[in-house]
């Protein structure tokens, strides 16, 4: 019995020592042969919330070539559609400001731990492949997620501005104890341009192959044409401003008056007042905006005329564009040419905001500055129109709104909304606004074409124009300086039209060039110290926007 208990104990022994010899062989050659190393991690995703049912995933393998991998976008019921969805800059509902991506959110995790890197994630479309790109980029920024891409269908608000604002950068600084990247609105200095927000977001990249190139202007040069400009200066005095006018003025260098923009790849018609009137016969091109939608007004019915007196009858009372009492001038203007029944109208709406008074029986009055509504003028007369010119821009800033009253409004009551309150975030909002409202219209009128105009630059240096800023320099220096850039320099605009049946008229980039065709010190009205470096010399570079708008009606 012994005999058989102590052989069994060295049978288990032997096993046992085998066993341990074998762990050790095992152990001592790890190293050189780690077979775990060869079993595939599984491929996890972190997912980032950017919105309510919508979810980017990204796989951390950083493979790249299979699009439904990268970046699959869920929607719930409750959302509305991609397209929809992409056209607005916010939601009016203001609620769940809270779940939106921003950097002022409160404790954004990724998975369950504590995020410590700022995680920015690039979208963008590569060539005819439509596959996204991802690049993750790490900084010691606690809880800070920051989406940029090509368009902002994920997004519903503005969230961070390359813009910078004429008024009040710090003053919204203070109110909104925002980062020192907001208020820099994209008029004020295009040194730095273009709008980095959730909604129109940079940049604007546009597949060379789905792009017109018929309307792809604002590609080229400035080149010298002896045949310039197409009307005289002086003779033009019935349509243009003597603000506006050089010629008349004390300057003596009129040399930016001989430039003409010449396209890439193409030629661009030259314009001929008598085919406009023949392709305009019984219809009627309106212009609703700012001053420089004025100056494009003024600069069209020079050219329309070629300075010359020509027969035209003011039909102004039928859109009520009548003088009112207390007031220096109507708010706009309206003629036709009865040769072949053509109407040129121009109507200011310096922030395209429905304005109206909070108390008609107070004289002293604020008024409501309704971010999501069209101007009544533009909701009453839009029928009427066969092509609509719109743009907005330069008095969107602090002083102006305080001058002027203006309260912004949303869904018909006063903005609560702190984000939405800042300058460059209100007018993306409106930009968006107005777009869609035109589109929505467009299906009703199908003979109307519509424009969005993308903004003037501004030319200041040293300055604004009430701190002593000044554009002195009176020669062209852009002759052969070329434009190839796809992108629009106006990215707010740019992004707003996109998707729509509204169409971009894109001069930023070609008028960034031409900083010597500016009213400068040389305006009639002029005080020392104070110069105009935002309106332009007519004739001159507003000449240009009509010819582009001309090859595209």
């Amino acid at each position: 019995m012994k005999k058989g208990f102590y052989g069994l104990r060295g049978k288990e022994l032997s096993l046992v020592t085998i066993a341990l010899m074998c762990m050790v062989i095992i152990m001592l050659t790890w190293e050189k042969t780690p077979l775990l190393n060869t079993i595939p991690p599984p491929q996890t995703r972190l997912q980032v919330s950017l919105d309510r049912g919508r979810l980017v995933s990204i796989s951390p393998s950083g493979q790249q070539g299979h699009t439904s991998e990268y970046v699959p976008i869920f929607e719930d019921k409750n959302t509305v559609s991609n397209q929809e969805e992409a056209r607005r800059p916010f939601s009016h509902s203001y609620s769940n400001e809270e779940d939106s991506v921003s950097s002022q959110s409160k404790g954004n995790h990724i998975g369950s731990g504590e995020a410590t890197h700022k995680l920015v994630v690039e979208l963008r479309n590569d060539g005819n492949s439509g596959s996204p790109k991802e690049i993750i980029e790490d900084e010691t920024i606690h809880n800070q997620i920051v989406v940029k891409g090509k368009r902002a269908p994920i997004k519903k608000e503005v969230l961070k501005p390359k813009t910078k604002e004429l008024d009040g950068k710090k003053e919204q600084a203070v109110e909104e104890n925002y980062s020192s990247q907001a208020e820099q609105s994209v008029e004020e200095n295009y040194s730095r341009q273009a709008e980095e927000s959730v909604d129109s977001v940079s940049p604007i990249v546009y597949n060379i192959s789905t792009i017109d190139e018929k309307l792809k202007k604002n590609q080229g040069k400035w080149v010298v044409d002896e045949k310039q400009p197409s009307y005289s200066g002086f003779e033009c005095k019935q349509w243009l401003s003597s603000m506006w006018a050089c010629r008349l003025t004390q300057r003596t260098d009129f040399s930016y008056e001989n430039l003409r923009w010449q396209p890439n790849n193409c030629e661009m018609e030259r314009f001929e007042g008598s085919e406009f009137l023949k392709r305009m016969q019984g219809k009627t091109l309106a212009f609703v905006g700012d001053s420089l939608g004025r100056q494009q007004f003024q600069s069209l019915m020079c050219m329309v005329t070629g300075g010359k007196v020509q027969h035209f009858v003011d039909v102004g009372k039928e859109y009520n564009l009548i003088l009112a009492p207390g007031n220096t001038r109507p708010s706009g203007w309206a003629y036709r040419f009865p040769s072949t029944n053509t109407t040129i109208l121009y109507y200011w709406s310096a922030s395209l905001c429905d304005v109206e008074p909070l108390d008609e029986k107070d004289g002293n009055t604020d008024y409501a500055m309704h971010l999501d509504r069209p101007p009544a003028f533009l909701q009453r007369y839009i029928n009427k129109f066969d092509v609509l010119v719109l743009n907005t821009g330069h008095h969107w800033n602090r002083g102006k709104l305080k001058a002027n009253r203006w309260v912004m409004h949303v869904d018909g009551k006063p903005n609560i909304d702190k984000k939405l309150a800042m300058i460059w975030s209100a007018k993306n909002f409106t930009i968006y606004s107005i777009v869609n409202w035109v589109n929505s219209q467009l299906p009703k009128y199908p003979g109307l074409k519509a424009f969005y105009r993308s903004i003037s630059p501004r030319h200041f240096v040293g300055g604004d124009w009430n701190t002593g800023g000044s554009c002195d320099n009176t020669r062209p220096m852009s002759i052969g300086k070329e434009v190839s850039q796809y992108e629009s320099s106006d990215e707010s605009a740019a992004g707003a039209v996109k998707g729509t049946r509204v169409k971009i008229l894109d001069i930023t980039a070609l008028s960034q060039l031409r900083d010597e065709a500016h009213i400068s010190k040389y305006s009639i009205t002029a005080k020392v110290g104070v110069q105009d470096c935002l309106h332009w010399c007519l004739p001159g570079v507003p000449d240009t926007w009509n010819e582009i708008l001309f090859a595209q009606i």
